[in-house]
């Protein structure tokens, strides 16, 4: 499979979560498929100082940023054919809730990149693979909003164990869309067959890097069997 990752920026709290995008691409290339990176060539919402947790008075461009997790692989998010793919694959981080979308702002009530959304919805009519990791989950739901035969079933994680985020807020914001929700833990992964769907929480959950591989693992072998 040729798998198109679609990526934020750089830095869990302003960009894409570094480890996943990383665990990701091992993933996908552990299981004998290529990819490649897009990132929209726009200005982020804002940079965060990832030591304090502080907003930083700079401005980075999120294709820029994006580069420095794939070694400068990657394309801006306009030259996308998803004619040309197999599958799309968006790892988390805030950058979805941020970039993409701006989920953190507005919750439920956000918007997506238009550009992403499009392509999000011509991969879904075409049937091909979507896989959503950590936040990015909600960028499937805005992407897919509106379309009553786009129910999709969508997890970025459970109630049942230690997260240090609001679980049920999120699903119930991802309900509020139309879509449904599952409550999953690493390394388990959320499958919806019917939309050709997969999510899995990786850092929305309280979790170690190796617990991050096996959901990236557990994410691509579920792909494979939806392609």
């Amino acid at each position: 499979m040729h798998i198109a990752l679609i990526l934020s920026g750089s830095g869990v709290f302003d960009g894409a979560e570094i480890h996943e995008t990383v665990l990701s691409l091992l993933a996908i290339e552990e299981a004998g498929h290529t990819w490649q990176a897009y990132a929209p060539d726009t200005p982020q919402l804002h940079v965060i100082n990832h030591i304090t947790g502080e907003e930083m008075s700079e401005q980075r461009n999120v294709l820029i940023e994006s580069a420095r997790i794939t070694r400068g692989k990657i394309e801006p998010l306009h030259g996308l054919d998803v004619t040309k793919v197999d599958a799309l694959f968006l790892p988390g981080g805030f950058g979805a809730a941020k970039n993409l979308t701006d989920w953190a702002i507005k919750g439920p009530e956000s918007k997506i990149h238009p550009e992403l959304k499009s392509h999000i919805q011509q991969a879904w009519k075409l049937g091909k693979p979507l896989v959503a990791l950590c936040m990015a989950p909600v960028v499937l739901g805005k992407a897919l909003e509106g379309i009553p035969e786009a129910k999709l079933k969508l997890s970025v994680g459970t109630q049942s164990a230690p997260s240090p985020y609001d679980i049920a807020g999120i699903h119930q914001g991802l309900e509020s869309l139309g879509m449904a929700s599952e409550e999953v833990n690493n390394p388990q992964v959320s499958i919806d067959r019917k939309n050709k769907v997969v999510t899995g929480p990786c850092y929305m959950m309280e979790a170690g890097i190796t617990d991050i591989l096996a959901t990236a693992r557990a994410a691509v072998k579920a792909m494979e069997t939806l392609s």
